[in-house]
């Protein structure tokens, strides 16, 4: 079996690899169709992010279903679904509650894409992975959307969602300040708060691509560096990239008791001001997304035409093409198996 590994940072090559194989009742193999790059992938390939090698690459797919288990009931051979990035039972209390990214029956951090910081559970850029629990995590694609759109909806599509839309539910007509530059998790939230209610959309960047991408699909786009404030919101999305002021300027920018929510990762503690938050009142909320729980109504918000993930994921390329397409400064490639 032939996977895409990041050996070392910058170095990628096409490896060969046993296949996996079924290991229990409830599992299924799938054969990754659709693969896009997720947000962290290039700084962890560039060694930005620094997750020790080899890395098994690719955690955003759609794959058809090749084998399944004796209790597998929910999905069969041939169907084309969406797999979530993170490893989760469907069954124990933490995933019932929604909280699959912390499932009892994994090891923490279990996921597809991270080489040993994800507990080596492979990657979505080869032939074949083994799904531990089909039935609780693999979600049949919608029909009618194309499988290219669809392969964002393991991580970062769910992501931008869980970003503005429960405070949107909460709080219908808020104002909203998404900072860029992580890459698409920023745009996917200013698509989720223009088909969910938002009132005032304003999108702060610096890289042209993606401010224009940000008015394609509502925002208005504001170019520049960050500011000590970006204005007053009642919910502001930090989605800079390893920025010290990022998390700063969008809680500065909250009015009393708005929420500030974090989907970037920061590799050192950044400036919190503390005693503006409290006297505000103002919250804050981070953490990996609950991809398996939030999958259903990003679906159901794609496939009714509300959101568009196309609008991000422009660029379309073939399979071989990844390893050099994964160095180039593009918003959000797309790569396809031949045949699918």
């Amino acid at each position: 079996m032939r996977s895409l590994v990041r050996t070392d940072p910058g170095k990628l090559s096409w490896t060969e690899a046993a296949p996996p194989r079924l290991a229990g009742a409830r599992e299924a193999l799938v054969r990754p169709l659709v693969v896009t790059l997720c947000d962290i992938d290039r700084p962890m390939v560039d060694g930005r992010f620094p997750v020790p090698g080899p890395i098994a690459l690719g955690h955003e797919f759609v794959a058809e279903v090749v084998e399944v288990g004796d209790a597998v009931s929910t999905v069969a051979v041939g169907d084309r679904v969406i797999v979530p990035f993170q490893i989760s039972c469907g069954a124990c209390d933490r995933c019932h509650d929604g909280l699959t990214a912390h499932c009892r029956a994994v090891p923490p951090r279990s996921q597809y894409g991270f080489g040993a910081l994800g507990g080596d559970v492979g990657g979505a850029f080869s032939d074949l992975v083994r799904v531990p629990f089909a039935d609780g995590m693999l979600v049949r694609a919608p029909h009618g959307v194309p499988l290219e759109a669809l392969a964002c909806a393991s991580d970062n599509l769910c992501d931008g969602w869980r970003a503005v839309v429960p405070e949107l539910s909460r709080r219908p007509g808020a104002d909203v300040l998404i900072l860029g530059g992580i890459g698409s998790v920023p745009l996917y939230a200013v698509a989720f708060a223009r088909a969910c209610g938002a009132g005032r959309v304003d999108y702060l960047d610096t890289d042209a691509t993606r401010l224009a991408v940000a008015e394609q699909l509502g925002a208005r786009a504001l170019e520049g560096p960050l500011p000590e404030r970006a204005g007053a919101y009642d919910l502001a999305v930090d989605g800079t990239l390893f920025e010290p002021d990022g998390l700063a300027c969008a809680l500065r920018s909250l009015r009393p008791s708005g929420l500030c929510v974090g989907v970037t990762i920061y590799l050192a503690d950044p400036h919190v001001p503390y005693f503006e938050l409290y006297s505000k009142g103002a919250r804050f909320e981070t953490g990996r997304v609950q991809a398996r729980a939030a999958l259903p109504a990003v679906l159901a918000l794609v496939q009714a035409g509300r959101v568009d993930p196309a609008l991000v994921t422009q660029e379309v390329l073939p399979w071989d093409a990844a390893p050099d397409a994964i160095h180039a400064p593009t918003l959000k490639p797309v790569f396809v198996r031949d045949g699918s």
